[in-house]
């Protein structure tokens, strides 16, 4: 279950009667979406349903039967959100809002790159000054995914960007090839692989080009450096190698 701070109001009123749950607010746009495949008791801040959920009140059990032939309450509470209103305050919005522009600064910083600097990276600050003077605002009732396009043709006008991946093989010497592989492998999508006779380990891994700078840490921190690395420019020749 959620804490009541985190939660939403869904309301639904029906045959004279009120309904209200309190649920996670992406949780609910998710199965108002038909798109929730969770467990519902871990989204949910009471499995009760209510005539005032701020007072605790609940509705007559011939109310529930009337309207939802049930009094099950984890019966109910998926079919208020479906047919009813999700009710947010001035307070959550505001809150829900700022939860979704880290998120959606965040994808965006891990996808994005500059085609005028040699695809380096964006760093996030630079979105986000970018993202304020482009005038962007993200919609909390959204999922981040559907807005990512429409901030990316607001972004354009502002500063040079697109979504990239990068592919790039490493070299592991054989003293950290152990450790430093099994790291290395779930950055991306490993490509190919290869066990030299000496030990040390090649591995291709493509991933989301802006997180070359993270990608190249992670690689030094487990090799002390001695690794080495080099994009790959076709991918198609990866086949070939």
């Amino acid at each position: 279950m959620i804490s009541l701070d985190e939660a939403v109001t869904a309301r639904l009123e029906s045959h004279g009667a009120r309904f209200e749950v309190l649920v996670d607010p992406d949780a609910a746009l998710a199965i108002k979406r038909g798109e929730f495949e969770d467990d519902l008791e871990d989204v949910i801040a009471a499995e009760d349903v209510f005539e005032d959920a701020s007072r605790g009140d609940r509705p007559a059990e011939n109310d529930l039967e009337k309207v939802f032939e049930t009094t099950d309450p984890l019966e109910i509470i998926p079919e208020v959100i479906e047919r009813g209103e999700i009710q947010i305050t001035a307070e959550q919005r505001r809150e829900m809002q700022a939860q979704k522009h880290k998120q959606l600064v965040n994808r965006i910083t891990r996808n994005a790159v500059n085609p005028q600097m040699d695809n380096a990276p964006h760093p996030p600050e630079r979105i986000e000054n970018a993202l304020e003077e482009a005038g962007f605002k993200v919609d909390p009732m959204e999922p981040v995914e559907n807005q990512v396009d429409d901030a990316l043709d607001q972004l354009r006008p502002v500063i040079p960007i697109r979504f990239e991946e990068v592919t790039v093989a490493v070299q592991v010497p054989a003293e950290y090839a152990g450790s430093a592989q099994a790291k290395i492998r779930q950055y991306g999508e490993l490509e190919r692989e290869e066990w030299q006779p000496d030990g040390s380990w090649i591995g291709v891994i493509t991933f989301p080009a802006g997180l070359q700078n993270d990608f190249y840490d992670l690689v030094n921190e487990n090799t002390s450096g001695e690794a080495e690395t080099e994009i790959v420019k076709d991918k198609d020749e990866l086949s070939t190698r």
